[in-house]
């Protein structure tokens, strides 16, 4: 029986672990991390699908010290797999199994290489992403190609509904490449990373608004960080103003010589942008609750209002 340790967090991970389950490779060790109280949690639970299946399962802040890569020589996997695990395996760890190490990714390699794949392409206005399995090197996000799955990203389409697409993916692209890796008949392609992208991390600060940026690209960032991801922000009179969704609106700015302001029109929230265009604040809050525009508050008046900028 094909053997393979697997290293796996979020809703890929979930469903890459079920699908390996699925097509009967033994798991006899799973790595994962412990869920962060600070982060809002949208997707299944690596450690609970382990548990219900009888799997070992291990969440070191260091899966790289020599008592964990002991562990996995102890469980002799033909392969190693990390679906959405957070940290880096070293190079002890990718030359451990006997037929290779793989990583899923959530982009189409080398596009969208590093951190929070599907934020930044939402953010750079992108209409399609994916998934790809490829083989890991030390460097991130950079081994052999082994098969992706592109996802379509609609124009008002959140990061949790890319997120959601992308976990889809993933699994499609393990249950037909699986039966390939264990006959030794997969097909692997170097990348060229001159034609990719390299991203870093994103924390919850890069969700300030840029209102010199267009009414497209302040959208474009709404949706890549709304809810239950930490979210767009901005400034008015000194007040955060969280912006948790939003429209292009089409129609130029209705205050052009205020630009970037906020104002309520026929029982809607819209923002003037720089470029001259006005956006629609579909849903627009103040320490989480919700504010409608008719809501009388010393923050708003029913002048248009300068954001902070």
């Amino acid at each position: 029986m094909t053997r393979a340790v697997v290293f796996a967090y979020s809703e890929v991970g979930v469903r890459c672990l079920r699908e390996l389950l699925d097509q009967e490779i033994r798991v006899p060790l799973v790595f994962t991390h412990p869920d962060d109280p600070g982060e809002s949690r949208w997707f299944g639970s690596v450690k609970e699908l382990a548990d219900t299946h009888g799997l070992k399962v291990a969440m070191p802040d260091d899966p790289n010290s020599i008592e964990w890569l002991a562990e996995g020589r102890r469980a002799r996997p033909d392969f190693v797999f990390s679906f959405y695990y957070r940290h880096m395996l070293n190079a002890a760890w990718l030359a451990l199994p006997k037929r290779g190490a793989l990583n899923m990714h959530g982009s189409l390699l080398p596009k969208y290489r590093g951190r929070a794949p599907v934020h930044w392409a939402i953010i750079r206005g992108e209409t399609v992403t994916g998934a790809s399995l490829h083989y890991m090197l030390e460097k991130p996000d950079a081994g052999a190609l082994v098969d992706q799955q592109p996802v379509p990203i609609g124009e008002n389409d959140t990061a949790l509904e890319v997120s959601r697409r992308v976990a889809g993916a993933a699994q499609l692209v393990l249950a037909r490449s699986l039966p390939k890796l264990i006959a030794g008949t997969a097909s692997a392609r170097p990348l060229d990373l001159a034609q990719g992208s390299y991203f870093g991390r994103r924390r919850p600060e890069d969700g300030r608004i840029d209102w010199h940026a267009g009414a497209r690209a302040i959208h474009d960032l709404v949706r890549a960080v709304a809810p239950p991801f930490p979210g767009a922000f901005t400034e008015v009179n000194g007040q955060r103003i969280e912006v948790w969704e939003t429209r292009v609106d089409g129609r130029p700015a209705l205050h052009p010589a205020r630009t970037p302001c906020l104002y309520a029109e026929e029982g809607r929230w819209y923002a003037d942008c720089a470029d001259g265009k006005r956006l629609e604040i579909a849903r627009l809050a103040v320490g989480g609750e919700l504010v409608r525009p008719d809501a009388a508050s010393p923050t708003f008046s029913p002048q248009p209002l300068l954001f902070d900028t």
